[in-house]
C-alpha cells in the first residue's frame, strides 16, 4: 500500500507546512493554507524539464542573442500594455472578474494572429461548439484557429510539441491538472506545476503562451503568488463603472508597467478606446461648471489625458466625519482635507466628504492632490471653479505645493483640449502669466483659482 502524506500549502506564497495554520508565517496571510496529498511515489517523480537545451557553463558575453521578435495583436491598446506586441518566446498571465471579457479578448487576438501564424486555443471550461458560437457571434475568422479541449498536462504538452504553434491560449490555468501531482484540480501545487511546465515548453519551442486566470474575491489572481514570478508578464483586466474595461500590467519583463489599455464592449466584442477624454470628462452643453468639480491631467505610461475630479461636502449626519471614496485613496482624501482645515481655515472635521472620478478610473498620481483640494473647497463654499482651469501639484503637510513629474506632457494634453487656465507648482526660473499661475502654497492656489475669470 502506498504511503500517503498530507501537507498544507499557502495559496498566496506557496509556503508549505506539515500541519494547518491559521496564519502563514511567510506572507502573514490569514486562512490561506490548503490541504494537499503527497504520495511516496510522487516524491520520486522527475522534476519539470529545464529551459536550457545545453547544460554547459559559458560566458554570458558568448551567448548569441537574436533580435527580439514581436507580433502585433491587432489591438493597439493591448500592444501598448504588452510593451509593443507579443514577444516570442514569452509567457503571459491575464486575470480578471468573471464575464469581463478575458476569453473574448484572447479569441479576438487569436483571430488576428492566425492569418500569418499557427495558433492553438486550449479550452478547459467551454466545449468546441461553445467557443465556435462565440467566435461566430463576434464575426471572427475561425478557419485557422485550432482548438484543443483536454486539461491533462501530459497530453497537452505532447500536443504543443507536435503542433509547435506560435501562440497558445490556455483558458483557464485553474482547469489544468498533472498526474504527477496528487492534489485536486485547481490546487496551488497543480497550478504551480502546470504553469512551470507549459512556460518552459513554450520558451523551448520559441512560442508565446497566454494563461487566463481566475481571480479571488479581493481581485488578485487565484493560486500561489509564485505563479506570477514564473511568467514574464502579468495583466489585470478591470471594469470601470461606465462599462469601460481597463487593462493594466502588474509585471512586464519586456516593457513598462505604467501603461494602461482602454477597451469598450459591445455586441461585436471588445474594441480599443481611442480617445479617453470621451470617458473621463463629462459633456456639458452650456459649458457651466457646478461647484465641487475640478480638472487635472494625469500620465499613464506613454499617454496623458485630462480627468474630472468630483467632490461633495455636506454636514455630517452623525456628527462624526465620514469619507466615501473608492477611486482616490481615502487616506489621501483625509490628508488633503486636514491640510485645507489647517492652512485655509476651512472647517471640514464635521462634514461628510464624497469623492469620485468621472469614468470610474482609480487615480494614484500625487499630482491630483491640488485639484482635489480645489474641488473640496469649491463644494464647501458652493462656488464653481473656472470651466477651463486645470491644476496639478503635490501637497505637503505644511501646505506647500510641490513639483510633479511629466509637467510638460500634462500641460500639452490640457492645452489640446482647450484648457487655457493652469495652476501649477512654482518652478524656479519660470514666471507666472495670466494663463499660467505658479503657486507655492495651497492657500495662494485657492486665492488664485477663485480670483480667475473663465
Amino acid at each position: 500500500m502506498k504511503e500517503v502524506q498530507k501537507r498544507y500549502v499557502c495559496s498566496e506564497c506557496g509556503h508549505t507546512e506539515s500541519k494547518w495554520m491559521g496564519r502563514c508565517p511567510e506572507c502573514n496571510s490569514w486562512n490561506s493554507f490548503e490541504e494537499e496529498i503527497v504520495s511516496a511515489t510522487n516524491k520520486s517523480k522527475a522534476s519539470p524539464p529545464s529551459l536550457s537545451l545545453d547544460n554547459r557553463v559559458v560566458k554570458l558575453s558568448e551567448i548569441r542573442s537574436d533580435e527580439a521578435v514581436r507580433l502585433s495583436t491587432g489591438f493597439d491598446e493591448l500592444d501598448r500594455v504588452l510593451g509593443g506586441g507579443v514577444m516570442l518566446p514569452s509567457s503571459v498571465l491575464i486575470g480578471g472578474e468573471p464575464g469581463i471579457g478575458k476569453s473574448t479578448l484572447m479569441l479576438e487576438m487569436l483571430s488576428f494572429l492566425s492569418t500569418a501564424n499557427d495558433v492553438l486555443y486550449v479550452s478547459g471550461e467551454e466545449s468546441p461548439s461553445q467557443v465556435k458560437l462565440r467566435g461566430e457571434r463576434l464575426s471572427l475568422n475561425l478557419s485557422n484557429i485550432s482548438i484543443f479541449c483536454d486539461t491533462r498536462l501530459e497530453v497537452l504538452e505532447q500536443t504543443i510539441e507536435k503542433l509547435e504553434p506560435k501562440i497558445i491560449i490556455v483558458d483557464s490555468l485553474q482547469t489544468l491538472y498533472s498526474s504527477s501531482v496528487t492534489s485536486i484540480q485547481g490546487s496551488p501545487n497543480q497550478i504551480r506545476t502546470c504553469c512551470l511546465v507549459l512556460s518552459n515548453v513554450a520558451k523551448r519551442l520559441g512560442c508565446s503562451i497566454f494563461f487566463v486566470g481566475h481571480v479571488t474575491k479581493d481581485g488578485s489572481i487565484a493560486g500561489p503568488k509564485i505563479v506570477e514570478h514564473m511568467v514574464d508578464t502579468v495583466l489585470y483586466f478591470e471594469s470601470a463603472e461606465n462599462g469601460i474595461r481597463l487593462l493594466r500590467a502588474a509585471k512586464n519583463r519586456f516593457g513598462s508597467v505604467d501603461e494602461i489599455g482602454l477597451f469598450e464592449m459591445d455586441d461585436k466584442g471588445l474594441h480599443g478606446l481611442k480617445d479617453p477624454t470621451e470617458v473621463f470628462l463629462s459633456s456639458r452643453a452650456d459649458e457651466s461648471l457646478p461647484p465641487g468639480i475640478a480638472f487635472t491631467s494625469i500620465v499613464e505610461g506613454s499617454r496623458a489625458f485630462v480627468v474630472e475630479l468630483q467632490a461633495l461636502v455636506v454636514p455630517a449626519k452623525s456628527g462624526l466625519q465620514r469619507i466615501y471614496s473608492d477611486k482616490v485613496d481615502i487616506a489621501r482624501v483625509s490628508r488633503v482635507a486636514a491640510i485645507l482645515e489647517r492652512h485655509t481655515d476651512l472647517k471640514l472635521s464635521d462634514q461628510d466628504i464624497y469623492v469620485n472620478v468621472a469614468g470610474g478610473m482609480k487615480l494614484s498620481d500625487v499630482s491630483i492632490e491640488l485639484p482635489l483640494a480645489l474641488a473640496l473647497y469649491s463644494s464647501k463654499i458652493n462656488r464653481s471653479l473656472p470651466a477651463k482651469l486645470v491644476s496639478f501639484g503635490e501637497l505637503s503637510l505644511a501646505g506647500e505645493v510641490r513639483n510633479v513629474v511629466y509637467l510638460e506632457r500634462k500641460l500639452k494634453a490640457s492645452s489640446e483640449l482647450g484648457f487655457d487656465l493652469v495652476i501649477s507648482p512654482y518652478i524656479k526660473g519660470r514666471s507666472s502669466s495670466e494663463a499660467m499661475i505658479h503657486v507655492k502654497s495651497v492657500k495662494s492656489a485657492i486665492i488664485s483659482a477663485f480670483g480667475l475669470k473663465g
